[in-house]
């Protein structure tokens, strides 16, 4: 059996398209993978209840308690270890991690970005993307390199950008998207892995 973690910061809602995916047996049955665990680096994360709701083992580590990212993501990395992962997938983790805990999970590393990559790496995607005059936007499966949002890409899916569209009205239309090829993306790694 091939084990998923899942790194989440708040209410998750890409890691509950995976687990979703994952147990209603979407994925091809021969893929042998389930989500093992769920870890958050905010214990209020609204993600957790529902991991703990379908069966799957949380974990907190607060980023808050360490005195350096160094070791912050020594201790991430001791908690996921644990699980024995095929491959760890950033759901809404609101954390930047060392390029030695990159390192350490070189090819099992994965995120998704609410822009088509390379365009608009970081924060502020949306907004960004509509004072840019962008006729598309998207969201972008990519994997993890040291550089913030760099990775290769894995996957993508376009919306238009409507004339109307506020940040908040974009950004809906966008993570109806990262819910349909983040479990794809995912599913596709772990045939190959």
């Amino acid at each position: 059996m091939k084990n998923i973690v899942i790194l989440i910061s708040g209410e998750g809602s890409n890691m509950k398209a995976i687990v979703g995916a994952a147990q209603r047996e979407d994925w091809p049955r021969r893929l042998e993978a389930r989500v093992a665990a769920v870890i958050s680096n905010q214990a209020a994360a609204a993600g957790l209840a529902h991991a703990r709701d379908h069966g799957i083992p949380t974990e907190v580590v607060e980023h808050r308690g360490f005195a350096s990212r160094e070791a912050f993501d020594a201790a991430l990395a001791a908690a996921i270890d644990r699980y024995q992962p095929a491959l760890v997938a950033l759901a809404g983790f609101m954390r930047i991690l060392t390029p030695g805990f990159v390192a350490h999970y070189a090819g099992r590393l994965v995120n998704i970005h609410p822009s088509l990559l390379p365009a608009f790496a970081g924060l502020n995607t949306h907004q960004r993307a509509l004072d840019a005059g962008c006729r598309f936007a998207g969201a972008t499966v990519h994997r993890v390199t040291p550089e913030l949002d760099h990775g290769p890409i894995l996957a993508q899916a376009v919306v238009p950008v409507l004339p109307e569209d506020t940040a908040d009205a974009l950004a809906a239309r966008v993570l109806t998207q990262e819910h349909l090829i983040y479990p794809r993306a995912v599913a596709g790694l772990l045939q190959k892995a």
